[in-house]
């Protein structure tokens, strides 16, 4: 199982970059994290949007669904030039947003719970409600081998993240703050607090995404690894990571 991030800011992207999100990639199944500002435009340039197999939107703040839209039009442009091919996108429904975006041949809109586990493609997939101002699941993707990925999404410290990223093989936790913001700002982790769901959950790898625009962001692994003695570092646009 391959994870490639596409983008890695929080909040929007800086220039020529793009909101966090991930490429999840088993065999020829292909799954996005996310679909914030700038996704569709650094996700070409690892694979053409018509081989894009399934979306999962962890929450409707804009810095990850803004291109939802934009893919409603790639993907109606894109089945008029290939063979038809339409894509599911999972979002949970306690928004009135999913109930804004209407199904068509190109691109199917559907539920995903909290706390369920269901089949996408060759992946089992795990969620949790977050600690953040919007309504937003943490996602847990296992694949056949039974190798798992964990991300966060958007969230504060919560000891239940805890018990769901346990043992995880790669945990990719959001790191929008720095230490000496811990508590100043809802709804974000700092990367101490990265390290420290890292250490707790006893997982085997971190890495670092959602990130500042201010600071100088090779502080939070510094922090992260003051509390986690595991590999850390900062998320690397179109880097592939093998777990």
């Amino acid at each position: 199982m391959k994870i490639i991030p596409i983008g890695i800011w929080g909040g929007y992207p800086k220039a020529n970059g793009a909101n966090s999100s991930f490429l999840v990639i088993d065999g020829d199944f292909h799954l996005l994290i996310d679909c914030g500002s700038g996704v569709l435009a650094s996700l070409q340039q690892i694979i053409p949007i018509h081989t894009l197999d399934a979306v999962i939107i962890t929450h409707y703040h804009h810095d990850h669904v803004a291109d939802v839209g934009v893919l409603k039009y790639a993907k109606l442009v894109q089945n008029q030039l290939q063979e038809q091919k339409s894509i599911t996108v999972y979002a949970h429904a306690k928004d009135k947003t999913f109930f804004q975006w209407k199904s068509t041949e190109d691109i199917i809109f559907q539920v995903i719970e909290e706390e369920t586990e269901q089949e996408i493609g060759p992946f089992t997939i795990r969620t949790a409600v977050t600690n953040h101002p919007a309504y937003c699941l943490a996602v847990q993707i296992e694949n056949r081998e039974g190798k798992k990925v964990t991300f966060t999404s958007d969230t504060a410290w919560k000891d239940e993240l805890v018990t769901f990223a346990e043992g995880s093989d790669l945990l990719v936790s959001e790191s929008n703050l720095y230490e000496h913001l811990e508590g100043k700002i809802p709804g974000h982790l700092s990367g101490r607090e990265a390290g420290k769901l890292a250490n707790a959950a006893n997982v085997k790898q971190l890495l670092l995404t959602h990130l500042p625009h201010f600071g100088n962001v090779n502080d939070l692994v510094e922090e992260a690894q003051s509390e986690f003695d595991g590999p850390v570092s900062l998320a690397v646009v179109h880097r592939e990571y093998e777990v």
